[in-house]
């Protein structure tokens, strides 16, 4: 059996309700709804929410193990919330908020206006710094990914825009090798 399938969720203080092969989990940050796979079958007993597979088959434990971390995440999520936190490198590199929107100068001949969903919620401590929050982590995550593609970081002189978190493998120019 599948080790994270068989673990219950926790769903102490969010409201969990079951309509079909869907899932609504509402919180103190928001409100979240995801389809579930029709062979997954998800009880609820008191604060514990737990999936049974019907069998077995390959596709019922990959489908098991997701279907709890899915679930999971959004209890997470209407709870805690996520966030993740770019950082901008580089010489004349900058956000600037604009309400909800962000202005981003990246060195481009034109600025970049980037306007996001209506539930993510972006904030711009420093000029070099971007937070993204939000109740679906895997929103933040994409909404992260796509600022993070208007100007991957380079590996020579570390500039673009980058996780807080990540390491960016320098390499040497063409004078080191000499």
């Amino acid at each position: 059996m599948s080790r994270i399938g068989k673990k219950p969720v926790n769903i102490k203080g969010v409201t969990v309700t079951l309509s079909g092969n869907s899932i609504k989990v509402k919180g103190k940050l928001g409100e979240l709804e995801r389809p579930v796979h029709p062979n997954m079958k998800i009880e609820i007993n008191g604060e514990e929410l737990t999936v049974i597979r019907p069998d077995d088959q390959k596709e019922n434990k990959a489908l098991h193990g997701l279907t709890r971390a899915l679930i999971q995440n959004m209890v997470n999520g209407v709870n805690e919330g996520y966030s993740k936190v770019l950082d901008i490198v580089g010489v004349g590199y900058r956000v600037e908020p604009k309400g909800a929107n962000l202005l981003l100068s990246l060195g481009y001949s034109h600025p970049i206006y980037f306007m996001p969903p209506a539930e993510i919620k972006l904030e711009a401590p420093t000029q070099t710094q971007i937070k993204i929050s939000g109740c679906d982590k895997e929103l933040v995550g994409l909404i992260a990914a796509k600022i993070r593609s208007f100007k991957k970081p380079e590996p020579y002189k570390g500039k673009g825009i980058k996780y807080s978190t990540e390491v960016i493998k320098r390499k040497a120019g063409k004078t080191a090798g000499k």
